[in-house]
């Protein structure tokens, strides 16, 4: 998004014919979508092959590898939109001091949402209530209490 050339070239490439006015996210999931195809042929066959045969064995072998890599695939997708999770959430994060790294390797956001702080003033002879927004980053290994800047 930050590359204007970049975004240039891919807009035209994106309206040419050829491309059948796909964007080039759509290009990038095709793979994924082969693999699935692939996974239902493999089950097809398998519901066609004589029980003990040679060929069941072999069509069992191919769809077992098939399930691992769609597991493996499926793994590494959820990584990555963890990771672009991290990227994004510390590009909106300002801390006082870098001693915290936002982004690691084994770092998974699990939840994150705005709470409603109230803070008691003892001091008045009334109670007075004040509320301020604070949001709540929970990942797998700590707690992220968040304020937005003023």
């Amino acid at each position: 998004n930050g590359n204007a050339g970049f975004q240039q070239v891919l807009e035209r490439l994106e309206s040419d014919p050829l491309c059948q006015r796909l964007s080039l996210k759509s290009f990038l999931i095709l793979p994924f979508q082969r693999i699935t195809r692939l996974k239902l042929l493999l089950q097809n066959i398998l519901k066609r092959t004589r029980p003990g045969s040679e060929e069941e064995v072999q069509a069992t072998q191919a769809y077992d590898a098939l399930e691992k890599l769609i597991k493996d695939c499926n793994e590494n997708v959820q990584r990555m939109k963890s990771t672009e999770e991290l990227i994004y959430l510390s590009q909106k994060i300002e801390f006082e001091c870098k001693i915290f790294p936002l982004i690691s390797q084994s770092r998974r956001l699990v939840k994150c949402g705005e709470l409603t702080a109230l803070d008691f003033n003892n001091l008045s002879p009334k109670w007075k209530v004040t509320t301020r927004p604070i949001y709540l980053h929970l990942f797998n290994d700590c707690l992220l209490l968040s304020r937005p800047k003023e």
